[in-house]
C-alpha cells in the first residue's frame, strides 16, 4: 500500500480525491481507471465552487484514493470542460467507463447528485479528460 504522503512526495503539487460515494463505487471506478476503460470523469461544478475539492488543472497529476485513503493511482489531467448536465452528449459517455449509454449516465448521475443535494437539469458539470500515469497497486508507471 502506498500512503497519500508517499504519493505526493512522488508527485509534488498533486491534489487528491476519492471517487464515488461508497466503497463499492470507489472500487469500481478505480478498477476502470486502472484498466484504461475510464479516461473521463464528471462532477458537479458546485463541488469546486464550494471548496470541497480542487478543480483539476491541465497538466497536473492528481492522486486517486481508495476508500481507506491510500493512494490507488495517479492521473494527469489533459482537458477540463464545463458542460451543463442537460447538455452532456452520448459521445461523452463511453470514456467514463461505468455507463452503457446516455440514459444510463443520466440516471446514475442524477441519483449521485441528488444524494449530494446538487442535482438540477441545468447544473454545470466539470468534465475532465485524464490519463493514467501510475498504478500504486502494481507499483509501476503506466
Amino acid at each position: 500500500m502506498t500512503s497519500l504522503a508517499e504519493a505526493i512526495a512522488e508527485f509534488p503539487g498533486a491534489q487528491s480525491y476519492r471517487p464515488g460515494d461508497s466503497p463499492a463505487l470507489n472500487a469500481e471506478i478505480i478498477g476502470l481507471i486502472r484498466s484504461g476503460a475510464k479516461t473521463v470523469s464528471c462532477e458537479a461544478w458546485s463541488v469546486f465552487d464550494d471548496g470541497l475539492e480542487s478543480l483539476p488543472e491541465v497538466g497536473r497529476v492528481d492522486i486517486v484514493l481508495s476508500w481507506d485513503g491510500t493512494a490507488a493511482c495517479a492521473t494527469q489531467t489533459e482537458k477540463v470542460e464545463k458542460v451543463r448536465f442537460c447538455d452532456v452528449t452520448s459521445e461523452m459517455v463511453p470514456p467514463q467507463g461505468e455507463f452503457k449509454d446516455l440514459e444510463h449516465w443520466r440516471a446514475g448521475y442524477q441519483a449521485y447528485m441528488t444524494r449530494a443535494g446538487r442535482f438540477h437539469q441545468n447544473a454545470p458539470m466539470m468534465v475532465e479528460t485524464f490519463r493514467l500515469v501510475r498504478d500504486f497497486g502494481d507499483h509501476k508507471d503506466v
